[in-house]
């Protein structure tokens, strides 16, 4: 089944780039392409794609604002959204996450985990560049205000504690697999189980509440 993607930067050169990547995939096609946050909030409503891929820094509209628009809480069918930008640390980076992104990636990432963030965004799955989510996550969560905490629905088992933290370092559900010996359907059924219990929409927002709660990085 073909992924169908949106690609919003406002550097003509990136944005053509990562087109032509993903459009030499197979099982990849770019249908919209954008300059700007407005027009891409106006494409991606006109075209749904699968996955929107979306800069950071945009004139008009900001990638976080582009996020919130798209994928935030209160959109009735949220759409996926990969933010990507040059800095690893961007202060607006933490936001998008938490607006709704489903991952988020360097610029200088490569075509490969280019091409796995947007499967696995279209998937329901979520990537964060490996290189950046201990460091990005800890800091921006490190220098956030003390906050009330909402409680998971139901108590998290110590598996789920586990699970949980590997999550939070960015793992996969394979090597959450063999780091715990445990099977990959029983990994996947962990993580469904935290989505629940957190009431979290994806892995982003697993990783997210461990930082916050301070089961890692503090």
């Amino acid at each position: 089944m073909t992924v169908r993607v949106l690609v919003a930067d406002d550097q003509d050169l990136v944005r053509t780039g990562l087109s032509m990547i993903l459009d030499a995939q197979p099982d990849i096609e770019v249908v919209g392409q954008a300059a700007d946050g407005t027009a891409a909030v106006e494409l991606a409503r006109r075209l749904r794609p699968d996955v929107c891929l979306v800069d950071i820094r945009m004139p008009g509209l900001d990638g976080l604002e582009v996020t919130a628009l798209l994928a935030g809480r209160d959109v009735p069918d949220p759409m996926a959204v990969v933010v990507i930008t040059t800095f690893d640390l961007d202060e607006y980076v933490h936001g998008a996450l938490r607006a709704g992104a489903r991952g988020f990636l360097l610029k200088d990432a490569g075509p490969e985990l280019l091409v796995q963030a947007v499967h696995a965004a279209a998937d329901g799955d979520a990537l964060i560049a490996p290189n950046v989510t201990r460091r990005l996550l800890a800091t921006l969560a490190a220098g956030a205000a003390p906050k009330r905490h909402t409680q998971p629905i139901a108590p998290l088992t110590p598996r789920e504690e586990e699970v949980l933290r590997l999550v939070a370092l960015g793992r996969t559900n394979a090597e959450i697999a063999a780091e715990l010996f445990i099977s990959l359907t029983t990994a996947k059924t962990h993580v469904a189980s935290l989505l629940t219990k957190l009431g979290a929409r994806n892995r982003v927002e697993i990783a997210m509440w461990a930082y916050d709660t301070g089961r890692v990085g503090h």
